[in-house]
């Protein structure tokens, strides 16, 4: 029988007046060896989340990709990611999860590139003799956490998480490297026009039409960002939802073409194997097969 991904809100384990909490990564294997829930497993999250890892090693999975990780390690992780934990723990560190629009609703927009900047970043890297420099955020937001207190509760989250984060891009981005803000807002409105009309288009210069801006710089700030094409990252971002919505096991291989905008499934079909060397069927047997053990 085939097992679907299960979606995990926010409030699957978490009772908070503020959608945000901080915990030990040993409290949430304690909280799911609780709720006989196994972190293994893969599964959907709708809401964000940070990974910081300050002891041990073990690995990650993230989309179809083995992160692994060590102490400085920092991942972030979004809204509709599949992922999962090992099924023994071996690390010690922080999860800090919450809900998107608690941070970016109440954000300038100077902060909201630096948030922005940082959540599109898959893996960050601290060195580990500059984890320590970490320790006053995290006790900062641990202890109001843990207040009972609701009075301005949510704004010192908000403003202690985002000094958190500040912290983590000082230690973790090349200064050169950072991309100028209008480029980098661009690309984020074509990745969020990709989101909302991939089932329509697969043509880019369509999207760069959209959004008002020309083929040649739509195409110059996603090598510049992504290091790939403005048609490769479509593509990429496509066969990722497709191996997402695979790996749920709740549609066919007919409904996910046609949900992806693919008129036939024969293209749907060439356009996976392509990729992969797979046909949608082949990949998700594959997968069950892996899940079984």
């Amino acid at each position: 029988m085939k097992k679907e991904v299960e979606n995990i809100n926010f409030t699957r384990f978490v009772n908070q007046i503020v959608p945000f909490e901080f915990i030990t990564i040993t409290e949430l294997y304690e909280r799911c060896a609780v709720h006989n829930y196994d972190l293994s497993t893969p599964h959907r999250i709708e809401f964000n989340a940070l990974l910081i890892i300050t002891k041990g090693n073990g690995t990650h999975c993230v989309d179809f990709k083995k992160e692994q990780l060590s102490p400085g390690v920092v991942i972030p992780l979004t809204n509709g990611q599949i992922h999962s934990f090992d099924n023994k723990q071996t690390i010690e560190g922080h999860i800090i999860t919450f809900e998107e629009n608690f941070i970016t609703d109440t954000i300038s927009e100077k902060n909201l590139f630096h948030f922005l900047h940082l959540y599109h970043t898959p893996r960050l890297y601290i060195k580990e003799v500059e984890i320590a420099t970490l320790a006053p955020f995290l006790m900062l937001l641990d202890k109001v956490h843990k207040e009972n207190t609701t009075y301005m509760k949510a704004e010192i989250l908000n403003t202690a998480f985002m000094t958190l984060l500040f912290q983590i891009k000082r230690l973790t981005f090349d200064q050169e490297k950072i991309v100028p803000n209008q480029r980098f807002k661009d690309f984020i409105k074509f990745k969020n026009q990709i989101a909302t009309s991939y089932h329509k288009t697969h043509n880019v210069k369509d999207y760069a039409i959209t959004l008002s801006i020309s083929y040649k710089y739509l195409n110059d700030i996603c090598k510049q960002i992504s290091n790939q094409t403005a048609k490769a990252f479509l593509d990429n971002w496509m066969l990722l939802e497709i191996k997402r919505s695979l790996l749920e096991n709740r549609y066919t291989s007919q409904e996910i073409a046609f949900r992806m905008g693919f008129k036939e499934p024969s293209n749907f079909i060439r356009f996976f194997k392509n990729y992969t060397g797979l046909t949608p069927n082949q990949f998700q047997e594959n997968l069950n097969k892996s899940r079984l053990g």
